[in-house]
């Protein structure tokens, strides 16, 4: 069981990673604020750090990790390309990175509770990973 669910835990953080960063990297050309570029950037790498972190894990079990859901991906993409399409502020991508930072911490949160038995290590991870949502949700309220 401890096995099965950290690999659960590990897959649903690589898709959450993935995700972010995708969606941080949708709007960096759109940024004119040099600090709201600078918190966008730090946490784009802590998200590629702890998915090194997690590409390690996987490995040792044999595992590939997991995509994003194309669905939900697509949708972020409409969303973020119609709004920035209206609106191309800092606001705008400060509003649509703190709503993507809520998601990925309920998410965060919903897996943790449903994968107990997965290791320590994976669920420090995702600790981790659910801190530098919320952090970034944090640091750019001031753009919102």
């Amino acid at each position: 069981m401890v096995e099965q669910d950290t690999i659960k835990l590990l897959r649903e953080c690589d898709a959450g990673i993935k995700m972010g960063v995708s969606s941080i990297d949708e709007v960096l050309e759109y940024i004119k604020s040099d600090t709201l570029r600078r918190d966008l950037e730090q946490c784009r790498n802590g998200h590629v750090q702890l998915q090194d972190e997690i590409q390690v894990l996987l490995d040792e079990y044999h595992d590939d990790g997991k995509e994003p859901n194309p669905i939900a991906k697509g949708m972020s993409w409409m969303k973020t390309n119609v709004k920035l399409g209206m609106d191309e502020s800092d606001h705008t991508i400060a509003d649509l990175m703190t709503d993507g930072c809520n998601m990925g911490v309920k998410s965060l949160n919903r897996y943790l509770n449903q994968y107990k038995a997965a290791s320590e290590k994976a669920k420090d991870i995702t600790k981790r990973l659910i801190q530098l949502e919320e952090q970034l949700a944090v640091d750019i309220r001031r753009f919102l």
